[in-house]
């Protein structure tokens, strides 16, 4: 069973929320749809469960057309950010809620429900409720009892974001193999890059209500086809400057900067581009092979412990710096630093990218 969104839209008021959307996505995939707060993800995951009608386009499931089918009589779960669960309920009963309300026979409702509780180790919590759980414990409960529903569609909208960090890295790294192992079609919803590397399988990356890109998540983050997919998909935010080529030369619009044509600029017509580059292709020292310097101006310092990420002004753009180890740098002061030809994307005055780092397995 597949799952194919055709030419989709949705308009609310005279306002597009959803424009033009087709992807296929299939049985047993992992897909992310990856994009800033406001870019349309969940008013795409309320299209493809059926809470919504498309304005425009079709819906269908396994080759069947089902846009026009509520909720109700699709095979949909769906898990939110704010996740719910029954308080007076125990563990077991709120993973059986659905299979209840479905009419499930007992023996057949107890199987499934120990195999979600097992699947995601809730098995020693099941006579326990809510409250003596913690928040990720809490997380997995609602995300049982979508799994055992069966649903065919799984759609989890951004469920992690009001966990802390150490329970969001916790169930970060079990969701694969859960997964992998349930079979469905997952959808997953995140504002965050690094979730999306994490969790792997195909991403789609969204601005304003359009998908820029969609494919393999590796690919889609070494390979942006565009400005506006290369900046959804690095945080911190992409490094970009303006830069006019002339000749073997290329020279920063607005800021002191120089590079031979080479690297990815190599062999690309005269003209005016956008160049970009990841924060941790920004270098505080020389990093070895044809890397150029230039003077760039200390606008704030922030030390993680292991990490610094060091905050630019280079000429009328801001920058980041990530950094190894800790670097106490003076706000205003003057900083040199290094970026490398080869480590560049480069995109036309259309912002579609005409070259990138190469070869691009190698190019994080």
């Amino acid at each position: 069973m597949a799952l194919e969104l055709i030419g989709i839209s949705k308009t609310v008021g005279g306002e597009a929320h959803i424009v033009d959307v087709s992807l296929t996505l299939e049985k047993g995939s992992i897909n992310v749809l990856l994009g800033p707060t406001l870019s349309g993800k969940t008013s795409l995951m309320r299209l493809m469960a059926g809470l919504d009608r498309p304005t425009e386009g079709q819906v269908r499931v396994g080759g069947r057309e089902v846009t026009g089918e509520p909720v109700q009589r699709r095979n949909v779960a769906m898990v939110y950010q704010q996740f719910i669960n029954y308080p007076t309920l125990t563990v077991y009963e709120n993973i059986a809620s659905p299979l209840r309300v479905a009419g499930v026979d007992r023996a057949t409702l107890d199987r499934r429900v120990r195999e979600a509780a097992e699947l995601l180790r809730l098995s020693p919590m099941l006579e326990r409720t809510p409250l003596e759980l913690s928040g990720g414990q809490q997380q997995r409960t609602a995300l049982a009892r979508a799994l055992v529903k069966g649903a065919e569609l799984v759609l989890l909208d951004e469920p992690l974001a009001n966990l802390d960090y150490k329970l969001r890295e916790e169930l970060r790294a079990e969701l694969p193999r859960i997964f992998q192992e349930s079979g469905a079609i997952f959808v997953y919803a995140t504002t965050e890059p690094t979730e999306a590397l994490l969790l792997g399988g195909r991403t789609a990356t969204l601005h304003q209500g359009r998908v820029t890109q969609f494919g393999p998540t590796p690919e889609v983050y070494r390979q942006p086809i565009d400005l506006t997919t290369a900046r959804t998909f690095s945080d911190p935010p992409l490094n970009v400057l303006a830069v006019t080529k002339q000749g073997e030369r290329a020279t920063g619009v607005g800021a002191p900067l120089e590079l031979a044509a080479e690297g990815s600029l190599a062999g690309l017509p005269d003209g005016r581009y956008t160049i970009g580059f990841r924060p941790h292709h920004l270098y505080l020292a020389p990093p070895g092979g044809r890397a150029v310097a230039l003077t760039a101006t200390v606008a704030v310092t922030e030390i993680t412990g292991s990490e610094s990420f060091v905050h630019l002004d280079v000429g009328s753009e801001r920058w980041v710096a990530i950094a190894h180890g800790i670097h106490e740098l003076a706000v205003d002061a003057p900083a040199q630093v290094w970026i490398d030809p080869a480590r560049l994307f480069v995109f036309d005055g259309g912002g579609r990218l005409v070259a990138g780092p190469r070869p691009a397995r190698q190019a994080a």
